[in-house]
């Protein structure tokens, strides 16, 4: 039986002070059929590099132009979802 492919949206605006331990919450569930869509909207802080210090090509990294409201940035980030079911993670 095929297991479904989940995504995990996450969108960010400087949200480096808990990013690693919600990434990290991700990795180490038992579950691992995953993606993780991490939407950079427009920080101003660490977390682009924080992230990029996941070596796991289930992280897809997304950097947003301009800044969006979460509503907006959670619909820019669902088209790059490829998963049978959509769920969202805050970096907090």
């Amino acid at each position: 039986m095929k297991e479904n492919l989940i995504s995990i949206i996450m969108n960010c605006h400087n949200g480096e002070k808990y990013l690693s331990l919600s990434v990290q919450s991700i990795i180490d569930q038992k579950y691992v059929n995953w993606e993780l869509i991490f939407f950079d909207n427009q920080s101003t802080d660490n977390s682009l590099s924080k992230i990029k210090n996941f070596k796991d090509s289930r992280i897809k990294i997304f950097k947003s132009s301009k800044k969006l409201s979460l509503y907006n940035a959670r619909n820019e980030a669902i088209k790059f979802a490829r998963g049978d079911f959509i769920s969202f993670l805050d970096t907090d």
